[in-house]
């Protein structure tokens, strides 16, 4: 989905339609930054108007007037080696997500309630496109992927203040620190900073004859990712990941339900998991290989009531 085409569509008639296409991302940048602001008074206005009378031309100006929060937020994480239209053009489709749901008479203004969504998307875009990020990545680890980068300049402007060198890689009191502070493992921060510091590799390099950078596919193939298909196994997936996982574990007893709800599902307000198989173990006075067990067991019958699901 082009920007241009997914911003414009809901605003056919709308004078600031004049955005041009990511092609060129100078003038994209340019042109949305010329668009005026709303109001308090006007952005409550669109707002009534999207949600009452489901009216596209008030969700056209909502989305149009935030696009500049899209790019100011992409900015931050140009560090991940991901092209800055990409990031761009998902955080605009959470802007987009945001205006849809966004409630008018909760007091807040849209600029703040669209910020989590837009960051949500370029989040999981990142985390799905970067290869050297796990699929089965936690909370945790997420919060450990977005917080090491910073974390990792701010040891290193530190040294410099104190005359210090800083070396790329961390030390082992500097470990201690993120474990400590993100609340992870110190092995997790280790194989995180491995991840990050390891790098992407252009797909099947080509050479080049007049010694510029040579270019693979990597640089020049489309992003399905908004191909009328791609978005239906996309919707698909996302009823699989609530109604699937819901109706799935409905089929289990309590027993085993609250087993894999503890052991993969749980996720508390500090990013740590669920309870332990030692500690579910104790809880119902059996061994840690029965948990063990009935954890497989309730895992392969969930399996295949996602398949009928699906």
């Amino acid at each position: 989905m082009n920007l241009q085409t997914g911003a414009t569509a809901l605003t056919p008639a709308n004078p600031w339609a004049a955005v041009p296409a990511l092609g060129n991302l100078d003038a994209y940048i340019t042109a949305v930054n010329r668009l005026p602001m709303l109001t308090l008074d006007e952005e409550q206005r669109y707002a009534h108007q999207l949600r009452d009378d489901n009216d596209v031309e008030a969700a056209g100006r909502l989305v149009l007037s935030h696009l500049r929060l899209v790019v100011s937020v992409s900015r931050q994480y140009l560090g991940y080696g991901l092209p800055q239209g990409d990031l761009i053009q998902e955080g605009n489709v959470g802007l987009m997500k945001a205006v849809k749901r966004f409630d008018p008479d909760q007091g807040v203004r849209l600029v703040s309630y669209a910020l989590h969504w837009i960051k949500a998307e370029i989040h999981e875009y990142i985390l799905k496109n970067w290869r050297m990020v796990k699929v089965a990545t936690t909370k945790a680890q997420r919060k450990l992927f977005f917080n090491l980068r910073s974390m990792k300049q701010g040891f290193k402007a530190d040294a410099m203040e104190e005359g210090a060198t800083h070396r790329d890689r961390l030390s082992e009191h500097e470990i201690d620190v993120v474990a400590q502070q993100l609340n992870v493992k110190r092995e997790e921060v280790m194989e995180m900073e491995t991840r990050l510091s390891g790098g992407d590799v252009l797909l099947d390099p080509s050479p080049s004859d007049d010694g510029e950078q040579a270019f693979g596919p990597i640089a020049y193939l489309a992003d399905a990712s908004h191909e009328p298909t791609a978005m239906i196994e996309s919707r698909q997936r996302d009823l699989l990941a609530s109604d699937g996982i819901a109706n799935a574990l409905a089929g289990l007893d309590d027993r085993s339900r609250r087993i894999v709800e503890e052991r993969w599902l749980k996720v508390n307000d500090d990013g740590s998991g669920g309870m332990t198989l030692h500690e579910l173990a104790a809880e119902y006075k059996v061994s840690a290989e029965r948990i063990r067990q009935i954890e497989v067991a309730a895992m392969k019958k969930m399996k295949k009531a996602l398949a009928e699901y699906a």
